[in-house]
């Protein structure tokens, strides 16, 4: 942390007392710490503890003169990291939908670097699917590090999830954003699915969200590593700092992965193409028919991307090349099968029933070393870091597992 700036958010909850233990650890460790507070977290820690700590003014509300008239646009320029700690259930809401009510969630809104969150909330509020979808929008659309709670007595006196994690597990969590064990990797991430046209209305396409791609992407940038993310249609917001290639069809996403392929670290495929097209798309919309039966379509296969690229630069360790396979039955046998049929270095393998459209996913990794582990069900955000670790291991990078 030596001489790295980062910037401290304090929001309003039993635990922001351990902010200022926090604040003193990073300072201690030769980091140049400012801190913003809530106005809410005042009722429970003051400024002038924070000031002392880390020797700087501490701004709280938007329209004080403690640093000027743009007091959000300042406190976010230099920063390399945002560290909030502890994060409520309220500031992850607003958060989650772009809002600036307050000084806090003005300067994340205008911070552009790596966000980590160390939420603190009671067990009720942690499981409500609203704080859920709202952790699942920050880790995959804005790319932000979720260190999650931990278990045990909270302040309402019940037992559950919610007490904020560990100092200890945050520092290394801000040491993982800073150190970039992905730094100076160039990774092409295909997501979503693919959209083949029969008519100027109608396509085939799948249920894919998009959701594990996007993940993946956010994960490697947070780590260090340039991303080309080539994404299908979906309604998901990418990583900011991601180069994007928005693609339709399956024959788009293969020429954009082909080029991106060329010179990069390594690719993952985490996209669902449409294994088939039709072969005469309509020029104008197709009617129902009087007598009730439906045109016949003529399909014909789409490109085997991955394939492919296993065929392209066979008997090569780069690109590192890593597929998913999605299955209904039979997963660990179809991984291996598609593993050696695609040229693969690692294959992830998941049920449709445990990852397609959620935010959470149960898989396993197997791999041509013959690596074969469960992740059991995690957040997408998970199995991105752990199909990461084994990527930097792969590349003999230090840090990988």
């Amino acid at each position: 942390m030596q001489g790295r700036k980062i910037l401290l958010g304090v929001t309003g909850g039993i635990a922001a007392y351990k902010a200022a233990e926090l604040c003193r650890l990073m300072v201690k460790g030769g980091a140049d710490v400012r801190v913003v507070m809530s106005e809410a977290a005042c009722e429970f820690l003051t400024p002038l503890t924070m000031e002392t700590l880390s020797g700087k003014p501490v701004p709280v509300k938007m329209f004080g003169r403690t640093l000027g008239a743009l007091t959000h646009i300042e406190v976010s320029r230099d920063a390399e990291l945002l560290v909030i700690a502890p994060a409520t259930a309220d500031y992850l809401a607003r958060c989650a939908g772009g809002r600036a009510s307050d000084l806090i969630s003005a300067v994340t809104l205008a911070f552009k670097g790596p966000v980590i969150a160390a939420p603190a909330m009671n067990a009720n509020m942690w499981s409500n699917p609203a704080t859920r979808r709202n952790l699942a929008t920050l880790e995959t659309e804005h790319g932000w590090r979720i260190v999650p709670p931990g278990h045990g007595e909270l302040a309402c006196g019940a037992i559950g999830d919610g007490r904020m994690a560990e100092l200890d597990e945050i520092l290394r969590a801000v040491g993982d954003a800073l150190g970039g064990d992905l730094r100076g990797l160039r990774v092409v991430v295909a997501a979503g699915p693919t959209e083949e046209a029969i008519d100027p209305v109608r396509v085939i396409s799948n249920r894919s969200s998009g959701r594990m791609g996007y993940a993946i992407a956010a994960v490697a940038i947070r780590r260090g590593a340039a991303v080309t993310l080539v994404a299908g249609p979906t309604a998901l917001e990418p990583p900011r700092a991601a180069s994007l290639i928005r693609v339709r069809t399956a024959l788009e996403m293969e020429r954009a992965v082909n080029d991106a392929a060329q010179g990069a670290d390594a690719v993952v495929m985490a996209a669902a193409v449409a294994d088939f097209r039709p072969a005469r798309p309509s020029e104008t919309k197709l009617k129902k028919s009087s007598a009730g039966k439906g045109p016949t379509l003529g399909l014909v296969q789409n490109p085997d991307i991955l394939g492919g690229l296993g065929a392209r630069f066979a008997g090569s360790d780069r690109p590192v090349r890593i597929g998913f396979a999605l299955e209904t039955e039979g997963l660990v046998d179809a991984a291996r099968t598609k593993l050696v049929a695609k040229r693969c270095h690692l294959m992830v393998g998941n049920l449709a029933a445990d990852g397609l459209g959620g935010d959470e996913n149960d898989a396993i990794l197997v791999d041509d070393a013959g690596l074969e582990r469960r992740s059991g069900r995690v957040s997408k955000t998970a199995l991105a870091g752990a199909i990461l670790d084994w990527l930097a291991a792969r590349l003999g990078i230090s840090g990988g597992r």
